[in-house]
């Protein structure tokens, strides 16, 4: 089968060719070739250095509010000294520079001035080294990459565990603090160095394969993994976001992002999105929390984006701002072009206020779209980025990359492969062999499944994770991220996630991340406390009302949670339950939660119960 188009409103024409084997397996690309693209990332930085000095590349606000901008020009001069610098130390891929510290403008010189002379860095989450007495993360990290230097934008806060961690011979770089055991450098005193030809030389040695960061994951296992980023991956990746969105040097993005760096989605698609294109990054300092997304508002009120992205939960808290507050909402839509959505998928109470809002604002609306990908694919691996009715399809292979699906059971296990795939995780062989099959496709331990059945230029929907999945005690599959969307869903707006329990059971029931800006709304109590609001007779009918609304549109055991608890307490990072930036991990939270998950079936009076059963 060939020849399919797919006609995007934003990017260029789409055609794909796609091929099923004897097997079953199911191959699918774009037929076009990806177009070239540079050696380096910090090659387009000095380009745009080059031609439009001036051109503002990064703004983060100071301690008076005010931003701090730094340009194109001034930001190639930066990284040049801080390369010096780290050259000077003898910093290398088995030394690299290790950075604990949030998103700012020195953090992201840092990591451009190793990169620009072939020294990997590698961000990593500031709660690895916040969250309590407990540094099993970091010590593993340490054991891992053997760091030749520390950046800890402020001291004081990292110090406690840099000390109990890393030996005293590893320097540390800072902006403020001290250390009286250890080397301290000061960050100003690095963009003093003097660049000399070792920094040319050391760059014009920087090639596709060099090790450009490490990020690390832990999917399912709990344990951070290294995953290698090479400028080869990079590069390629920002080639294909290029063409998907129809960037244009003449009307470079504007992006205002909170994301965490240690991400991928941030750290490397939004990041980089701005260096390659030309663009301005704004450094959103707020998060999508009842308690800091006053100051992402802040920021946007200042600052109008033409391509954002956020979190569902991000975009549901920005949506209660800006129905109450047109003018946000007008400045906030003044020059967007696009919408993103990624880290778990969007409920379709969300999308259609989303939609509503956008509709009002710009004529024929703004496209909301989502992709799928992974630390190790860059991440941008599918994407779509013409509008769609409602959420869930995560789009076509991006240029570049061919999409393989394997059948197994009664799903299609989805695999890839790019130039924008990682090499593999550092130091650990067993596990990079593990990860890919026979022919270098990348096992992404998703499933997929077509949105259309039979036409891939329709897209793929979200199948879920195959290692969420489990049997009922009838031996019947259930497809954990189908049935969290469909949950969420029929919840109204009530909660943001679900976690599904069950495995080897009769049925299916839920611990019930909750909204509670939602349930503070419904409940009319001032002020209340989170135990109070789970008492509320209000709150408690309407979740009823939700979970049986869920229950009467199933259509087996399997795809019916029949009981849900509201989960009181905050997941936690340090124990694996949730990411910085949201996502939800199914299998820690059963894991760290295993009183909840009991109580699910021991008859607990807060458990609640779907009435779904019709009496006759």
């Amino acid at each position: 089968m060939e020849g399919m188009v797919m006609q995007p409103e934003q990017g260029r024409a789409v055609r794909l060719h796609s091929e099923t084997r004897p097997d079953g397996t199911i191959i699918i690309r774009q037929e076009a070739a990806l177009p070239s693209y540079p050696r380096c990332m910090t090659e387009r930085f000095l380009h745009w250095a080059a031609h439009d000095p001036a051109r503002l590349w990064m703004a983060e606000r100071g301690a008076d509010g005010t931003w701090i901008k730094v340009s194109y020009g001034a930001g190639a001069v930066a990284i040049r000294a801080i390369g010096a610098a780290l050259l000077a130390r003898g910093l290398s891929a088995e030394r690299p520079l290790l950075i604990l510290s949030g998103n700012s403008l020195a953090h992201a010189l840092m990591a451009l001035g190793a990169q620009h002379v072939g020294i990997p860095s590698a961000a990593l989450s500031p709660a690895y080294a916040l969250s309590g007495e407990d540094r099993g993360k970091l010590t593993q990290v340490a054991e891992q990459l053997t760091p030749g230097m520390i950046f800890a934008d402020h001291a004081a806060r990292f110090l406690p565990a840099i000390d109990a961690v890393f030996g005293a011979d590893v320097p540390l770089v800072c902006q403020t603090g001290a250390s009286q055991g250890r080397e301290v450098l000061r960050y100003d005193d690095l963009l003093l160095t003097p660049p000399t030809d070792a920094v040319d030389a050391a760059h014009a040695a920087v090639g596709p394969d060099t090790v450009a960061k490490f990020l690390f994951t832990s999917g399912t296992t709990g344990s951070p993994k290294a995953v290698i980023q090479t400028q080869r991956m990079l590069c390629s990746n920002q080639a294909m976001i290029a063409e998907a969105y129809g960037f244009s040097p003449d009307d470079p993005p504007v992006l205002v992002d909170w994301a965490p760096w240690n991400h991928t989605a941030s750290g490397n698609k939004v990041f980089n999105m701005a260096i390659y294109n030309g663009g301005a990054y704004y450094i959103d300092d707020g998060r999508p929390t009842p308690n800091d997304i006053a100051r992402t508002i802040r920021t946007l009120r200042e600052v109008a984006p033409t391509w954002y992205f956020n979190v569902p939960i991000g975009f549901q808290f920005l949506l209660d701002a800006m129905e109450a507050d047109d003018a946000l909402a007008d400045h906030f839509f003044s020059n967007l072009k696009i919408l993103m959505y990624a880290g778990a998928g969007m409920s379709q109470p969300v999308w259609d206020r989303l939609s509503a809002i956008a509709a009002r604002k710009v004529a024929g609306g703004v496209p909301i779209v989502s992709g799928l990908g992974a630390t190790e694919t860059g991440p941008f691996a599918l994407y779509y980025s013409d509008a769609k009715e409602r959420p869930g399809n995560i789009g076509v292979p991006a240029l570049g990359v061919t999409l393989k699906l394997v059948p197994q059971d009664d799903k299609l296990e989805a695999r890839v492969k790019s130039p924008s795939i990682t090499p593999g995780y550092w130091r650990n062989a067993a596990l990079t062999s593990a990860a890919f099959d026979e022919e270098g496709f990348y096992k992404l331990g998703d499933a997929l499944r077509y949105a259309v059945p039979g036409d891939p230029a329709a897209g793929f929907i979200f199948d879920g994770r195959l290692a969420e999945n489990f049997k009922l005690a009838t031996g019947t599959w259930v497809a954990v991220g189908a049935l969290r969307t469909a949950l969420v869903n029929a919840m109204g707006g009530l909660i943001s996630d679900a976690v599904i329990a069950g495995e080897e059971r009769d049925d299916l029931r839920a611990l019930l991340v909750p909204n509670w800006t939602r349930l503070r709304d419904i409940s009319g109590l001032p002020d209340p406390h989170p135990a109070d609001l789970l008492r509320d007779p209000v709150v408690c009918r309407a979740l009823e009302d939700g979970l049986t609304t869920h229950a009467k549109a199933a259509t087996g055991s399997a795809s019916r949670v029949v009981a849900a608890l509201v989960m009181e307490a905050p997941l936690r990072f340090d124990k694996g339950e949730v990411t910085d930036k949201g996502s939800v991990n199914q299998r820690a939270v059963l894991r760290e939660r295993a009183d909840l998950v009991a109580a699910l079936w021991a008859g607990d009076p807060a458990v609640i119960t779907a009435k779904w059963k019709v009496v006759r």
